[in-house]
């Protein structure tokens, strides 16, 4: 009995083994690109954070070691990068759970059997692949657009559509709260998800994805259990579903953090892309403190979800 125990715990060891050997082959080629290519170009940049650039005169350029002051510059001298980089990280903030939530939302319900399931599916994924190229350079313009009709200058020339681009006000949504005293600062959180959610339709491609693998991925018996013992669809939701994607929503939550630090819509990322033309190293230091900030709100949320992640056992 206990050669054979023995015997399946080697075999199951040996499987485990080369499983890691197969997904160390399989990230192999990033491993070397990422040595050979990308590492040297961050040292690079991060050197140059710290030097001024003396360009000479028959070719080339000289380092000068400066320490912090281009840091500096960008925090004192930059007047505009502050309040950018305050209000971006805020944005970031406010739509991490409006693009998480949304996409389970989303997730749950194409994952119910309806006539026509496949169909919603890629309608849903559509704006993904919209959202990319040449449709992204377009989408960008008219939104540059939509923001000058909506600018006071648009406003005092008399160009402005008068709000179109809104669909509800903060009044029709006091008057919908004005008996339950919720708070101002929420009540124009909400109008802001409301009013942005074209956008957020458009960022919540790949999360509905995921969510919908992970979904896919428990077993009808457990829902069948549930059915058995009388539980309602609500508390199978909460008791079942969600734990069971919990790793899911850890991913999600991570991947819209940085897909919106990427961005090419991003506030900050626009700024700091305005400095490199006139300033290239402290444009690379604003990009920097910029990095350690997402890097620092990827850690609190991987922290936070953390604790409430569920991981099933498999023997």
């Amino acid at each position: 009995m206990n050669k054979t125990v023995s015997k399946k715990k080697r075999s199951n060891a040996s499987l485990d083994k080369r499983k890691a050997r197969a997904g160390y082959i399989f990230v192999l080629p990033f491993i070397l690109s990422f040595l050979i290519i990308y590492l040297p170009i961050i040292i690079d940049s991060i050197t140059f954070t710290f030097n001024e650039i003396k360009v000479i005169p028959g070719g080339g350029f000289n380092l000068e070691f400066v320490g912090l002051a281009n840091y500096q510059a960008a925090l004192f001298q930059e007047a505009g990068f502050v309040p950018t980089l305050t209000e971006g990280i805020q944005q970031l903030v406010f739509d991490i759970p409006a693009i998480v939530i949304f996409s389970l939302f989303m997730a749950v319900l194409l994952n119910q059997k309806m006539v026509g399931r496949a169909a919603f599916r890629a309608i849903f994924f559509v704006p993904v692949i919209l959202s990319t190229g040449i449709i992204e350079s377009i989408d960008a313009s008219n939104n540059v657009f939509m923001n000058y009709m909506n600018s006071e200058e648009a406003i005092e020339t008399g160009a402005a559509t008068g709000g179109a681009t809104q669909i509800i006000s903060a009044m029709d949504f006091e008057v919908l709260f004005e008996n339950m005293k919720v708070g101002g600062e929420l009540v124009d959180y909400v109008i802001g998800l409301i009013n942005d959610i074209y956008n957020i339709v458009n960022r919540s491609g790949v999360q509905m994805l995921i969510f919908l693998a992970g979904l896919q991925s428990i077993s009808p018996a457990i829902y069948e259990s549930c059915q058995i013992d009388g539980a309602t669809a609500w508390e199978t939701f909460w008791k079942i579903t969600l734990p069971m994607i919990s790793p899911m929503i850890l991913v999600n939550a991570i991947y819209t953090v940085i897909d919106s630090f990427t961005s090419e819509s991003n506030s900050v990322m626009t700024y700091i892309s305005g400095i490199y033309s006139t300033n290239d190293v402290v444009s690379g230091a604003m990009s920097w403190m910029y990095f350690l900030l997402v890097i620092l709100i990827i850690g609190v949320v991987a922290g936070l979800l953390s604790a409430f992640v569920f991981y099933q056992k498999r023997d």
